[in-house]
């Protein structure tokens, strides 16, 4: 039996996984609800085939699996009004919302419902997430499923829920990160002589190749460097001035604020 989805706030992750299930053959649109209080933003979507609602407790109904993708603020709100609509012999419930555990799903959709969580990235618009998935009672099937789902958008890997927020940091706010990264690349570009457009092409692809040859070849970055870097080189002179400035510490010291603040996201109250 093909399972019936709704994605509950129809934002871009929503809208993203919905248009990779149907891309990978998981789900037909007709399959997949998306909900949103304002549907003419689904307007494009309703005509591709997806059934589009503003009504999140009938689109619980009508689904098997709900998938809950609203902001962290608007979360308690959207639990209480689905929670009669839940149906633990039913439903799975799949939360893609930042800094919130399965016990804090379950404390308002009851303790007996499998809900897993889900941290996907913006890369997920590309089919390239580095998704990290964690659960406290869900069944194996499930999990094996709901991996599958999510393969569909990017790589997965299953993680202890007690990580989720330094996922968070390390994959989603990392996005940022590593385009500051090129970013900054690019404009060390255009102080050497380049024009804007052509450096930022040249260190995209540099970053592109680099991220490539490590997940190709399974190898550790240093490894790859060292293949680069000469004895009194270029290479080693330009990575010796950036650590002097703070290049790796500054990064680390990013993500373990990113971490702490992402665990902040959320409170019981609202």
């Amino acid at each position: 039996m093909t399972k019936k989805i709704a994605i509950i706030g129809s934002g871009n992750i929503g809208l993203s996984l919905a248009k990779g299930l149907v891309k990978a053959n998981f789900a037909q649109a007709a399959d997949i609800t998306l909900t949103r209080r304002n549907i003419d933003h689904l307007k494009s979507y309703a005509e591709a085939g997806f059934k589009v609602s503003n009504n999140n407790k009938q689109a619980v109904v009508d689904a098997d699996v709900v998938i809950l993708a609203v902001l962290p603020q608007q979360l308690n709100t959207v639990l209480d009004e689905i929670q009669s609509s839940i149906a633990p012999a039913k439903h799975l419930v799949i939360s893609v919302i930042s800094g919130v555990s399965c016990a804090a799903v379950k404390e308002k959709l009851g303790a007996d419902v499998e809900v897993i969580r889900v941290m996907p990235n913006t890369a997920i618009a590309i089919g390239q997430s580095m998704t990290c998935m964690a659960s406290d009672n869900a069944s194996a099937e499930n999990i094996t499923n709901v991996t599958k789902m999510f393969e569909t958008v990017g790589s997965v890997v299953k993680i202890n829920e007690d990580l989720m927020t330094s996922a968070t940091a390390l994959c989603a706010c990392g996005i940022a990160f590593f385009l500051r990264a090129i970013r900054a690349a690019s404009q060390g570009g255009v102080e050497i002589g380049f024009h804007a457009d052509e450096a930022l092409k040249m260190a995209v692809q540099t970053a592109k190749g680099a991220a490539d040859l490590l997940l190709l070849h399974g190898t550790h970055p240093e490894s790859e460097i060292d293949k680069v870097t000469s004895p009194k080189g270029c290479t080693i002179a330009g990575l010796n001035e950036m650590e002097h400035n703070g290049f790796s510490s500054s990064l680390i010291k990013g993500i373990k604020l990113s971490a702490l603040k992402a665990g902040n996201l959320y409170t019981k109250e609202g």
